[in-house]
């Protein structure tokens, strides 16, 4: 595509739940400039058929593509199950990094030998997922438990409502009766949800995410691109389908602050 390594680099969501890979990128890759859309007004992907997610994923990267978007970060477990495998074929030659459960590093991680996975429903019936499980997770049980209603209270800011607290320990009690020590945070979302996860849990149970995982993907593609920017990151800019003001509290809420925020025109 013969972009500059000063391009930025694309990353979207369903929602607000990639901001923590954003965050990871930044950490991990500070001469990045970043572009972020959160797709708040069709959230969440969870629960919605794979087409109209491909749909809604085909239109944010085309969005990002017309804005010289030097890379593509799928920050969405869902989408990238849905959709990764199209974009990678209508766009040869553009590094698209998509997310997938931690399943592996969990699967070696765990002394007990059986895991849980906090999820939404459409990550856990993907063809994806059941693969990872093959492949990875013969020797070890693992629990799965679809979280309707978490990614919706975190979209609204909320990490320790009473409610939220009620919900979260409502899905983790199953996994904990059946001896999961490891879990694996299988929505970006949830990272945002790891200090009520830490009151909520016994001290000896491990949270796996893969947010660190894929800043160090990008980091990998961009190099062997020589697209690895060295000079100074421009300001991050942050799009949305839903409500720009409800978009930029949660950023605050979040501890990002910004007040470029735009409607996502698409």
């Amino acid at each position: 595509m013969g972009e500059p390594a000063s391009a930025p680099v694309g990353v979207f969501d369903s929602g607000v739940g990639g901001l923590s890979v954003l965050g990871e990128i930044q950490k991990l890759l500070p001469g990045e400039t970043l572009l972020y859309a959160g797709d708040c007004g069709h959230t969440p992907y969870g629960e919605k058929p794979a087409a109209y997610i491909r749909e809604r994923c085909v239109a944010i990267a085309e969005f990002f593509h017309r804005r010289g978007a030097k890379a593509l970060v799928i920050a969405c477990n869902t989408a990238t199950a849905a959709a990764a495998a199209d974009l990678r074929a209508h766009y040869p030659g553009w590094p698209i990094i998509g997310m997938e459960p931690a399943v592996k590093p969990a699967a070696l991680a765990t002394r007990s030998g059986t895991v849980g996975v906090l999820a939404t429903t459409g990550t856990l019936q993907s063809a994806r997922f059941a693969a990872l499980l093959d492949r990875f997770a013969a020797d070890v049980t693992v629990v799965t438990q679809p979280c309707p209603g978490l990614v919706e209270l975190i979209e609204m800011g909320d990490l320790h409502s009473p409610h939220l607290r009620a919900l979260l320990s409502h899905y983790l009690q199953p996994m904990l009766d059946a001896g999961c020590d490891t879990l694996i945070l299988g929505c970006t979302h949830y990272p945002f949800l790891k200090p009520l996860l830490h009151e909520l849990l016994p001290t000896d149970v491990a949270l796996v995410d893969t947010g660190a995982a894929v800043a160090r993907q990008l980091q990998r593609l961009l190099t062997q691109g020589g697209l690895l920017n060295l000079g100074q990151a421009g300001a991050t800019q942050y799009w949305t389908s839903g409500s720009v003001e409800h978009f930029r509290n949660v950023l605050h809420a979040f501890g990002m602050h910004s007040d470029v925020v735009e409607s996502l025109g698409t």
